[in-house]
């Protein structure tokens, strides 16, 4: 049953890659998720709707880890930044800049700022999964690869498919909490 989920996921390029396991009563629910983010996010594969939806139209940095590949750009919509993690709100969209210029959405980032979910309470959950916590930034996150399947993982924190090209490179080091 699996090998068909990850098939019919593959072909929908919204794939649970095998390294990230799932339970089995976990995954329909967190391919329902996805669908529904991807539903959601869809029109921002055009970075002109995300503006419309009040996601900045340029970002000045491409963060990227040395050795784990880049998150790309994130274009923060500070309107939502509040105590819900909401599957179709998502506070931050991950956009890596191609060579020539364009930008193509690969996944987004919930947060929660600590002002809002106090750092030494529960964790915020999404999908099934405890928010992690960057003290530096105090806020808890999580990153979904919904639009471009990552070979490190569904949740993983960077994608070594994700490029940050010229001098808008910013190494980024999470706190891991």
């Amino acid at each position: 049953m699996l090998r068909a989920l990850a098939a019919s996921c593959i072909a929908a390029t919204a794939c649970i890659p095998p390294r990230q396991p799932v339970l089995p009563a976990d995954e329909a629910a967190v391919l329902a998720d996805i669908t529904r983010l991807r539903a959601a996010t869809s029109s921002f594969r055009v970075v002109d709707s995300a503006v419309a939806a009040g996601y900045p139209r340029t970002v000045a940095q491409c963060l990227v880890h040395e050795h784990h590949g880049a998150m790309g750009y994130h274009h923060v919509n500070r309107g939502l930044m509040d105590a819900k993690v909401e599957i179709d709100r998502p506070e931050i969209l991950l956009y890596e800049r191609l060579a020539d210029g364009t930008y193509r959405l690969n996944g987004v980032e919930f947060i929660v700022p600590y002002a809002r979910w106090p750092r030494d309470s529960a964790a915020p959950e999404l999908m099934g999964r405890k928010l992690m916590r960057e003290d530096n930034l105090n806020f808890w996150f999580i990153h979904v690869w919904a639009w471009n399947r990552n070979p490190d993982g569904l949740f993983a924190n960077f994608h070594p498919g994700v490029h940050c090209r010229g001098t808008d490179r910013q190494v980024f080091r999470p706190s891991g909490g």
